[in-house]
């Protein structure tokens, strides 16, 4: 099979959300630490001065999240902050604003 762009990673899909429309979650265990993959890419032209992937544009927010977002030089990346397993929902405390303000 060739080389394809894949929006996403392997380990995650797209589906409905009991917290905000739709979310991203898990379809394979993620050990805690684990870099999921590039959230953001750094861009000046938009407001916050980061372009959403499709893998930032889904995540929810949470208080209590099970992943967080790393600043990288030209990115922002998705990390776990614990073990995530099969059908559970990703969250992070979003870095740019705060929805619940």
């Amino acid at each position: 099979m060739k080389d394809y762009y894949k929006p996403l990673p392997d380990c995650v899909t797209i589906k409905d959300s009991s917290i905000d429309g739709l979310g991203l979650f898990a379809i394979q265990n993620i050990k805690e630490g684990s870099i999921i993959g590039i959230s953001h890419v750094k861009d000046d032209r938009c407001e916050d001065g980061y372009q959403r992937t499709p893998l930032g544009g889904f995540y929810n927010y949470s208080d209590n999240p099970n992943c967080e977002n790393i600043v990288d030089d030209n990115h922002l990346l998705l990390k776990t902050k614990k073990d995530i397993k099969v059908s559970d929902e990703i969250t992070v405390k979003y870095l740019l604003y705060n929805p619940t303000k």
